[in-house]
C-alpha cells in the first residue's frame, strides 16, 4: 500500500513540473515570442515551493502576513503565470494564451498590479533581487514594531528565483552584501545556476566562485547539484528557514530548457520560441500529448487548487490569532490599519517648521532635515536613510537608532555606498506594503539609482527621493559632482514628480506634498548652498508649489516680461524682477518647482500663470536649458548651463555661469529690445 501511495505520489509530482513545462513552451510558441529555456529548468523548484512551503491564499493575494515571492529573472514570465494559473489565482488558461499580447493580463516581464499575485515589476535584472531584500528589511521592521510576545502578526518569508544574469549585475552585490550585513534571515534564494546566458555559456565572462561570494556576504550557502531533485530541493528549503542569523542562497544546478531534445542545456533555448518541430519533440519526451497545446491533466488542476483551501486556512488561522491581537493592543492595530491600507496618521503635518526671514538664511536640504525629524515624529512607520550620505543630505531621523542586526526597530537605514541597491530596496519596502520609504544621496548620483527610480514610476511607488547638492553651486568638487543635465533627465522619467522647491517654505510644502502622494515617487531636489527665506508677507504663500508654479511677486499692470526659475535660482530672479521693475518694465515671476505637478492643473490655470500673450519669458535654472521650450517660446530665453562645471567656489561658479540678477536684467532688456 505504502509503495503504491508512492508511486502515485511520484507520478502526480512529474506530471505537475512538466504541466509547469509544456504550459511555458506553448504560451511562448503561441506568442512567437518569450524565453523557454528557465521555466522549464526551473519548474522542479517552482513546483516544491509553491506547493509545499509558499504561505499564500491565491483567493486573496493582498493577505498582509503572505509570503513574497519574487521571480527576479522576469524574463522567465511564464514560469509565474503557469504557476499563478495552476494554483487559483485570477488568472484563466485563456491569459496564458493571450502570452505577450495586447491588453493582456501576462505581459512579457510580470507587472505589479496588472496580473494578480504578482509582487513586483521584474525585468532589468537584479531588480528583483533588490526589491527581495527591501521586502524582508519591511517584514523585520514591521515585526518588530507590532507584534509582542503573546500575539505575531507578521511572520512570513521572502523567496526569490535569480539567475546567472542577477548574479552578475552590480546592484545584486550590493543588495546582498546589506542583506547579509544585516543578517535578514527569512529571506531564501534559489539561484538558478544553469551556467547559460544570451550569448552561450556564463565561462565566456561569469567564472566567479558564487557560493564563496555570497559565504563572504554572511549568506547561508546550500549547493543542490541536480535541479529536478525534489527531495533536495525540499531539504534545502528546510534548512533554509530553520536558519535563522542569515539570509539563505540555494545554489540549484540546473539545466536550462530542461525535456527539449535539441535545445536542452543550450542558449538557443534562452529567449526565443523552441519551434513546433521542438515544441512536438518536448512533449513526447514529457509523455503530454503533441497535438493538445495548453493541456492540463486534471489531476493534476485538482491538486495544485489545493492551495486555494491550505491559503484560506493559513489566513483564517491568522485572522484568529489578529482578532484576539486586536483584543489585547487595540492602539496598535488602529495604527496597523492606517498602515495596510496606506493612510496618513490624524494631524500628521501639524508640527511641521514654520521658518521665518529673520531666521537668517539656510539651504534646503537643511530645512528637508528638520521637516522630515517633525514628519517623523508623528509618522513612526516612516523609514529611510542615505547612501553613506546622511550628514550631507541631512536624512536622520534624530528620535529613533539605526536599524541593524538584532535591532531592527531602528528607522534609520545605513544603506552604505550602495545607491544602485538602495533604490531597488526602497521599492521593495513599498511593495510589501505598511511602510513610507525615503534614502537620499547627491543628486549627482541619481544615475545610480535610475532604473529603480523608473520602475518606480512605472509601478506607481510612493517612495521618496531626497536628491542634495544639486547644481554647479556645489562649488569646489569640480565638474564630477555638479550635477547638470540630472533634473532634466529625472523630468524624463514618466510617473516621476520632481520638486525643486525655491527656499525653506518651498521645501515644508514639497515634503506635504510627497507623503501626501499617493500615485507615485517624489523627487526633492535641494541646495547645499544657504538660500533666504522668502518673505511671504512681500510674496505670494508657498502652498502655491502643490499646483507646479504660481505667481511668486507681480506687477501693478499687465506685465511684458514674465521670469520662471526653481530652486535657488528663485531668489537671484527675485531681485532681477525688482531690478527690472525700478526700470519701469512691467515684470512678473513665477516660482515653478514642479513641471509634474504644473502639467496636472486645469489650462485655466496655466494661462493664469503663463499668459498666453506674453511670449517674452526668461527661465531659469542650474541645469541644461532641454524642456523649458514648452514654456519658454522663440520669444525667450533660457538661462541655463549647457556644459559641466569647474572647480571653485560656489558663488563664483553662479557668477561666471551668469547665474546673477544683473545678467537676467541684461537678458531681459535685450529680449524687450529686439
Amino acid at each position: 500500500m505504502n509503495e503504491g501511495l508512492s508511486v502515485g505520489r511520484e507520478k502526480i509530482d512529474e506530471l505537475c513540473i512538466n504541466t509547469i513545462r509544456t504550459l511555458s513552451i506553448d504560451a511562448i510558441q503561441k506568442a512567437n515570442s518569450g524565453h523557454p529555456g528557465a521555466p522549464m529548468g526551473l519548474a522542479p523548484a517552482a513546483y516544491v515551493l509553491w506547493t509545499k512551503f509558499l504561505n499564500h491564499n491565491p483567493q486573496n493575494p493582498e493577505w498582509p502576513d503572505r509570503d513574497r515571492f519574487v521571480l527576479s529573472g522576469g524574463h522567465a514570465s511564464m514560469l509565474l503565470y503557469s504557476l499563478l494559473y495552476l494554483t487559483g489565482y485570477d488568472l484563466s488558461l485563456d491569459d496564458l494564451k493571450n502570452f505577450r499580447q495586447w491588453e493582456s493580463k501576462t505581459p512579457g516581464h510580470p507587472e505589479y498590479a496588472h496580473t494578480p499575485g504578482v509582487e513586483t515589476t521584474t525585468g532589468p535584472l537584479g531588480q528583483g533581487f533588490s526589491n527581495a531584500v527591501g521586502m524582508a528589511l519591511a517584514e523585520q521592521y514591521l515585526a518588530s514594531f507590532f507584534n509582542r510576545k503573546d500575539a505575531e502578526i507578521i511572520d512570513h518569508y521572502t523567496y526569490m528565483f535569480c539567475g546567472d544574469g542577477d548574479m552578475m549585475e552590480g546592484i545584486s552585490s550590493e543588495a546582498a552584501s546589506l542583506a547579509g550585513h544585516l543578517g535578514l534571515s527569512k529571506l531564501i534564494c534559489i539561484y538558478d545556476d544553469n551556467k547559460i546566458s544570451i550569448e552561450g555559456s556564463t565561462d565566456i565572462a561569469f567564472t566567479e566562485d558564487v557560493a564563496l561570494r555570497f559565504k563572504a556576504y554572511n549568506w547561508h550557502v546550500i549547493k543542490v547539484d541536480d535541479g529536478n531533485d525534489i527531495d533536495s530541493i525540499k531539504n534545502a528549503l528546510e534548512e533554509s528557514k530553520a536558519e535563522t542569523k542569515k539570509p539563505s542562497m540555494i545554489m540549484l544546478r540546473t539545466q536550462i530548457a530542461f525535456g527539449s531534445p535539441n535545445k536542452q542545456g543550450t542558449a538557443d533555448a534562452h529567449g526565443a520560441p523552441l519551434g513546433e518541430e521542438e515544441v512536438r519533440l518536448t512533449k513526447e519526451r514529457l509523455g503530454f500529448p503533441v497535438d493538445d497545446p495548453f493541456h492540463v491533466p486534471e489531476e493534476v488542476l485538482d491538486f495544485y487548487r489545493e492551495c486555494i483551501e491550505r491559503g484560506n486556512a493559513s489566513q483564517s488561522n491568522w485572522q484568529k490569532k489578529f482578532d484576539a491581537y486586536e483584543t489585547a493592543y487595540p492602539d496598535l492595530v488602529k495604527q496597523w490599519t492606517h498602515a495596510i491600507k496606506g493612510n496618513l496618521p490624524a494631524q500628521w503635518d501639524s508640527d511641521l517648521p514654520k521658518f521665518k526671514p529673520a531666521d537668517g538664511p539656510i539651504a534646503t536640504r537643511a530645512a528637508s532635515g528638520k521637516v522630515l525629524n517633525a514628519i517623523a515624529d508623528k509618522m513612526p512607520l516612516l523609514l529611510g536613510g542615505s547612501a553613506d550620505l546622511s550628514p550631507s543630505n541631512k536624512t536622520v531621523i534624530d528620535s529613533s537608532f539605526d536599524f541593524q542586526k538584532n535591532s531592527y526597530n531602528g528607522r534609520n537605514i545605513r544603506f552604505g555606498v550602495r545607491e544602485h541597491a538602495m533604490g531597488g530596496i526602497m521599492n521593495g519596502i513599498s511593495l510589501h506594503g505598511g511602510l513610507k520609504p525615503y534614502g537620499g544621496t547627491f543628486l549627482v548620483f541619481a544615475d545610480y539609482m535610475r532604473s529603480s527610480i523608473r520602475l518606480a514610476g512605472l509601478m506607481k511607488l510612493p517612495v521618496i527621493y531626497v536628491f542634495t547638492h544639486d547644481s554647479i553651486a556645489v562649488g569646489e568638487d569640480g565638474p564630477t559632482h555638479q550635477p547638470v543635465e540630472h533634473v532634466a533627465s529625472l523630468r524624463a522619467i514618466p510617473g516621476l514628480t520632481v520638486i525643486r522647491p525655491a527656499d525653506a517654505l518651498e521645501t515644508v510644502e514639497a515634503w506635504r506634498l510627497a507623503v501626501n502622494n499617493a500615485d507615485g515617487p517624489v523627487a526633492l531636489i535641494l541646495s547645499r548652498q544657504k538660500l533666504p527665506v522668502l518673505d511671504r508677507a512681500e510674496y505670494a504663500p508657498a502652498d502655491g508649489l502643490e499646483k507646479g508654479a504660481y505667481i511668486l511677486a507681480d506687477s501693478d499692470q499687465k506685465p511684458v516680461i514674465i521670469l520662471i526659475a526653481t530652486g535657488s535660482e528663485v531668489s537671484i530672479t527675485l531681485e532681477a524682477g525688482k531690478k527690472l521693475l525700478e526700470k519701469g518694465i512691467q515684470t512678473r515671476v513665477v516660482s515653478m518647482p514642479s513641471w509634474e505637478l504644473f502639467e496636472k492643473t486645469p489650462q485655466e490655470y496655466k494661462d493664469k500663470v503663463l499668459l498666453p500673450d506674453v511670449t517674452t519669458r526668461i527661465a531659469v535654472e542650474a541645469g541644461i536649458p532641454m524642456g523649458w521650450e514648452r514654456y519658454v517660446t522663440s520669444a525667450g530665453q533660457t538661462v541655463g548651463i549647457s556644459r559641466f562645471g569647474a572647480s571653485a567656489p560656489g558663488g563664483t561658479l553662479l557668477e561666471k555661469f551668469g547665474f546673477t540678477s544683473d545678467n537676467i536684467v541684461k537678458k531681459a532688456i535685450d529680449l524687450l529690445d529686439r
